[in-house]
């Protein structure tokens, strides 16, 4: 990844930080409650009637939040893949896009079967250590 790019991803996530911490009520940082906490946010958001998934960057925004919170607790790295984009990588075959599950969560939310916080635990307990691909083949 570019050293442009880390660094957009970098000030999108020191913007959710300041902006949404101070909102939260909760220690807002790169952990597991706040990306509870900003789940809770989208399906706010998803709620108003003036809601427009497409307007702004705000999956951009918080996808940079997502992938940080989860490269904090679980490791890997961003890169870009040929076929989906920026992602995160753990291994050649191990990879997390937060980017588009935050783009999922705005136009399908949780009902909708696109949790952030599922997708947050899965990546860090399962696909980053490797027990995702071991239970998949059976190993």
């Amino acid at each position: 990844m570019s050293d442009d790019q880390v660094e957009l991803i970098k000030k999108n996530t020191e913007l959710v930080i300041g902006q949404l911490g101070p909102l939260s009520g909760i220690e807002f940082g790169l952990n597991r409650a706040s990306v509870e906490w900003v789940e809770g946010f989208i399906e706010r958001q998803r709620a108003r009637e003036d809601f427009d998934p497409d307007a702004g960057n705000l999956d951009s925004v918080l996808g940079s939040f997502l992938g940080e919170c989860i490269i904090a607790n679980a490791g890997g790295e961003w890169q870009s893949s040929d076929l989906y984009g920026w992602g995160i990588a753990f291994s050649a075959d191990d990879w997390a896009f937060p980017f588009a599950k935050v783009e999922k969560a705005f136009r399908h939310g949780v009902k909708g079967g696109d949790s952030i916080l599922s997708f947050y635990d899965t990546t860090v307990d399962w696909l980053a250590k490797g027990k995702l691909s071991q239970h998949v083949s059976g190993e």
